[in-house]
């Protein structure tokens, strides 16, 4: 059983390679998990969970982990994903966290590397679930605003007063109450401040709401320890990362 974990999962594994979903099937049971399988994102999308950890494979001729991961919030799916592929380069790795990925791990994967990384993640992947709710709930909100109270919502983030936005929008004071007040009304929030975290959060990008991301093992066996450290926001990871397998 799973060492460290006493929490059942549901394990979504995406790979065209029908051998490789039933080994990392095999893998998920053995650790004492539920496996989920699909040969696509397409056939997820047909009947999409709500609940678990997605462990995808990054088919990067087919825009990869990225555009999947920008498909599945699309569709309103926030489950955290981990990215897996067969030798994979230090680029891949980083598209892959900088797009929302929680971790990346080379196929094939020993059962002692998955429980480990599950282990590692368990925690970050509910916290990641649910920031990124709150993100499309805030982008669902402001969206409601019309052209000029999404403006007036703007210039409020840069902490003008009603007066300064009335000056940079060539409009009276008491238009900006007013729109104020219904952009206030359709946000859903009594104070400015509660405004202005909404609008703040809509901008996030899921991969924003990633936790410090920890090192990354590439490694093929549980006894191979090796790390590849690529935290979201290192772009220099890409010319100095080395992958050890």
């Amino acid at each position: 059983m799973l060492s460290g974990m006493t929490d059942r999962k549901i394990l979504h594994f995406i790979d065209k390679d029908s051998r490789m979903r039933a080994e990392l099937s095999r893998a998920a049971y053995g650790l004492g998990h539920h496996a989920e399988v699909y040969a696509s994102f397409d056939e997820l999308l047909e009947r999409p969970p709500t609940d678990g950890i997605i462990i995808a494979r990054d088919e990067h001729a087919e825009g990869g982990i990225a555009r999947d991961l920008f498909r599945l919030i699309q569709a309103g799916i926030w489950l955290p994903a981990i990215a897996i592929a067969e030798k994979p380069d230090a680029e891949l790795v980083v598209r892959a966290i900088k797009a929302g990925a929680l971790d990346y791990l080379e196929l094939p994967v020993a059962p002692g590397t998955l429980a480990s990384t599950l282990e590692r993640v368990s925690d970050e992947a509910e916290e990641v679930a649910a920031t990124r709710q709150r993100i499309i709930e805030a982008r669902e909100r402001v969206e409601r605003l019309s052209r000029r109270e999404s403006q007036v919502l703007e210039l409020l983030v840069t902490g003008l007063s009603n007066k300064e936005i009335a000056r940079e929008l060539d409009i009276s004071p008491r238009t900006v109450e007013i729109h104020r007040a219904n952009m206030m009304l359709k946000l859903g929030v009594k104070h400015a401040a509660e405004a202005v975290r909404l609008a703040l959060e809509a901008r996030q990008s899921p991969a924003a709401t990633m936790p410090d991301t920890p090192a990354i093992p590439l490694g093929n066996g549980a006894d191979q320890g090796e790390a590849l450290d690529a935290p979201a926001a290192t772009e220099e990871l890409v010319g100095a990362a080395v992958i050890h397998t």
